[in-house]
């Protein structure tokens, strides 16, 4: 492995129409008994989203600095359903449920092996730069209504 190997984050990929995307539970995603905080599942799950986008080509970045919008969580419904613990390695698991005109629906998933940890249905809004819900792009909502499915 290259210098510029060791320099490139971590990138999830798709298995079909389900996002993976691996990461490990660090001393700072715990509280003193080695316990993942529970809001620190919502960070997880907020990764793994970026991660999701970025590998179907939609930047986000370009969007926001052109003007054309951005993504805001406009809701999410987490159940917690057992406790992920220092050094764990976890997936999140993110999948398009629901595409609508100005947002879409992810369901994720955090696992650890085989065992479900937590899960999320996230409504992610389009907004404006004045921050008014507006219609994502087209190409957009074309990539997700090919990703949408259901396990």
């Amino acid at each position: 492995m290259n210098e510029k190997d060791l320099a490139t984050p971590y990138q999830g990929a798709f298995v079909g129409k389900t996002h993976h995307f691996a990461l490990r539970v660090y001393f700072e995603d715990t509280d003193t008994a080695g316990i993942v905080y529970y809001a620190n599942y919502l960070r997880f799950m907020e990764r793994a989203r970026s991660d999701m986008l970025r590998c179907v080509g939609i930047d986000q970045r370009a969007a926001m600095d052109s003007g054309e919008g951005v993504y805001a969580v406009a809701e999410a419904h987490i159940k917690y359903r057992s406790p992920a613990k220092l050094d764990d390695d976890l997936r999140i698991l993110s999948q398009v449920r629901e595409v609508r005109a100005a947002s879409c629906v992810i369901h994720q998933r955090v696992m650890r092996g085989d065992e479900l940890l937590a899960e999320a249905n996230v409504t992610a809004a389009f907004l404006s730069p004045e921050g008014r819900p507006k219609r994502q792009p087209r190409a957009w909502t074309q990539t997700f209504e090919r990703l949408r499915g259901e396990e």
